[in-house]
């Protein structure tokens, strides 16, 4: 797959649906021919960077610090556990942008999400929500 997306769901639902590889748009021209020769032989093509993702989410469960049994929670998204993850831990949200690959405002607006879809008000109450379950 050849994409612009560096999303984690858009990924992950990639090679799941069967892709054999993920390529992003600004990938060198030159190395596509490679890639491609590399899916032809059974290879995946994946940028060093996605792999580092994709090791991450499968390690992810054994280091997750909250619950998924309500409801509420089984709603969050893989990417809206990740960034309450981070923050729990006490990162700020520059360095869980920087660690998750987005932006600080995309940090925040997954904050927003989550706290609506808990209905709670503020990060803390979140927290608190989803290590209690």
């Amino acid at each position: 797959m050849l994409t612009q997306s560096r999303e984690d769901d858009d990924l992950f639902d990639s090679l799941r649906a069967g892709a054999s590889g993920y390529l992003l748009k600004d990938t060198d021209p030159q190395q596509l021919p490679a890639a491609l020769r590399r899916v032809l032989s059974g290879e995946a093509a994946l940028p060093r960077s996605l792999v580092t993702r994709i090791l991450d989410e499968f390690r992810a469960p054994a280091r997750r610090r909250f619950s998924r049994k309500s409801a509420a929670a089984e709603r969050l998204s893989t990417r809206e556990w990740e960034v309450m993850e981070m923050l729990a831990r006490g990162h700020s949200t520059e360095e869980a942008a920087t660690r998750l690959f987005i932006s600080p405002t995309t940090v925040r607006v997954h904050v927003s999400t989550v706290l609506r879809k808990l209905r709670v008000k503020d990060r803390e109450s979140a927290f608190k929500l989803l290590r209690d379950e």
